[in-house]
């Protein structure tokens, strides 16, 4: 097994730099994105203490009991705030579970604003009174980031700066906080479907535009290669992994990669594995139809029919076992 060479950008090039630096990232950053489909961001204006306070409170969250945790599960939003339990959620056309739990957060809504009533409301654990305001803060930062990258996006395919930024103001953004138990946790249940060969995070595309990535408390990720092969991912401290999601390469006619990625079953005898995922979606209502730009830069050839942001994400859900 290989470390693979993913590519690296400063997001300070982009927010600070001069024209060439900015145009160095623009083509740093989206040839990475076509080419392997992840790219590791440099500075990207996160708070690195905040993360870990996070984490550290994701960790006693997640040590609760069970029937504690399952009152924050609430079955008719589909997973997409709150709390899902342990083998709930399963990738694309695969059979047996992921051997993980998750808590998702999305856009807060001031009462009245135009979205409020499309998105669930966040729910959060009065057990743990500081996760509300830290998770906001953290979800905002990344917000912040993600839109540079999405400018920098639609700038590489030579469209206007803030098409894929518009597309996701006011969108159904999550960020989710997945706990992959170690096997001593995971119980009987998840020591059965490891046996049969299920994995904390089977071989999945994401299904959103973009997701961000900050670093794992433990190793695991792997990315598939061109030539088929799975290399690990390790991001140096303060990195930010990005990557693009099945949305995007629709959006663009394929034209940016939504490459295959997993978690395996590494160290997990000898510990959990705590990981924070932002996966930046449109607003439902945005048509993901591929842009004529994309199309002539891949052949002419229009890949993939119209589709609804909202249409796309419930078929989705459906494939994965949370609708």
């Amino acid at each position: 097994m290989n470390q693979t060479p993913i590519p690296v950008v400063d997001l300070r090039d982009f927010t600070q730099g001069t024209p060439v630096e900015i145009a160095r990232f623009i083509g740093h950053f989206g040839r990475a994105l076509e080419r392997v489909g992840f790219v590791a961001i440099s500075h990207p204006g996160l708070d690195l203490a905040l993360v870990q306070e996070v984490y550290a409170l994701a960790e006693t969250f997640f040590a609760l009991p069970q029937e504690l945790k399952q009152q924050y599960t609430l079955p008719h939003i589909q997973g997409q705030r709150g709390f899902t339990g342990f083998g709930q959620e399963h990738a694309k056309n695969q059979s047996l579970p992921d051997l993980k739990e998750f808590w998702h957060m999305g856009p807060d809504l001031a009462e009245g604003h135009p979205m409020a009533a499309t998105y669930p409301a966040n729910i959060w654990p009065k057990e743990i009174p500081q996760w509300q305001p830290l998770m906001t803060r953290l979800y905002h930062q990344l917000e912040g980031c993600s839109q540079f990258l999405l400018e920098a996006c639609a700038l590489y395919i030579g469209e206007p700066r803030h098409l894929l930024r518009n597309m996701v103001e006011d969108g159904n953004t999550v960020l989710r906080v997945l706990h992959y138990p170690s096997s001593q946790d995971c119980g009987p249940e998840g020591e059965a479907w490891a046996a049969a060969g299920a994995v904390r995070s089977a071989a999945h595309e994401d299904i959103n535009l973009i997701t961000l990535l900050d670093g794992a408390t433990a190793p695991g990720l792997e990315v598939k290669d061109h030539d088929g092969k799975w290399q690990k991912v390790e991001l140096a401290p303060g990195q930010l992994l990005c990557n693009g999601g099945d949305m995007l390469q629709w959006f663009t006619n394929g034209l940016f990669r939504s490459t295959t990625h997993r978690v395996t079953n590494e160290g997990w005898e000898r510990s959990a594995r705590l990981s924070m995922p932002y996966f930046v979606h449109p607003r439902p209502r945005v048509d993901l139809a591929p842009l004529s730009s994309c199309v002539a830069k891949t052949g002419g050839q229009v890949r993939f029919p119209p589709i609804t942001a909202q249409t796309y994400l419930t078929q989705r859900l459906k494939e994965i076992g949370l609708a």
